[in-house]
């Protein structure tokens, strides 16, 4: 049976949407993905470890048999194949995919959780992933993600780069 999961993709080194784009390609390269939805990209301000470049993020739909662990190895792939390395906590990447939701599920193993623990409080993740579903259900805080969205103090540091427009495309925001 097909598991609805949703991604978050980020990228602040390099070419930023190349990176995100190539992710997606590979996501929908693997015979048990389909990605099903796409958002916009948004530009972000890092947060955390704040000395690095600004982040180009987005969030994607998928549907795979994969179970959690098994697409959480394909998503660590996809980020090696890609350039990630992991030297500094939330420092600068070329690539991070992040499972936010599985299904309606909590998960929690010694190398993953769902819903992504700091999922409730991230305006990068939460506005992308609102654009694409805007009823999707976060267990962790038994709330929607539109709910969530509303609630947030501080959305400022997250801004439309690139609207998606239509069946695979991008295009320029309206100044």
């Amino acid at each position: 049976m097909n598991a609805m999961v949703y991604l978050a993709l980020g990228s602040n080194m390099g070419d930023r949407e190349s990176y995100l784009l190539d992710a997606i390609k590979l996501l929908n390269e693997e015979p048990e993905i389909e990605v099903t939805k796409l958002s916009s990209i948004y530009e972000t301000d890092p947060v955390g470890y704040t000395d690095q470049n600004a982040f180009l993020n987005m969030a994607v739909e998928i549907s795979t048999t994969y179970t959690p662990c098994e697409l959480l190895d394909k998503t660590q792939h996809i980020e090696q194949s890609l350039g990630r390395t992991r030297e500094i906590r939330w420092g600068p990447r070329t690539l991070d995919l992040d499972i936010l939701l599985y299904n309606h599920e909590n998960i929690e193993t010694e190398r993953l959780i769902v819903p992504h623990p700091r999922l409730p409080e991230r305006a990068f993740v939460l506005i992308p992933l609102n654009e694409i579903n805007s009823n999707a259900f976060i267990p962790a805080v038994n709330k929607p993600v539109s709910v969530i969205i509303e609630q947030l103090s501080d959305k400022e540091g997250v801004r439309l780069w690139k609207l998606r427009n239509g069946e695979g495309g991008f295009g320029p925001t309206e100044s």
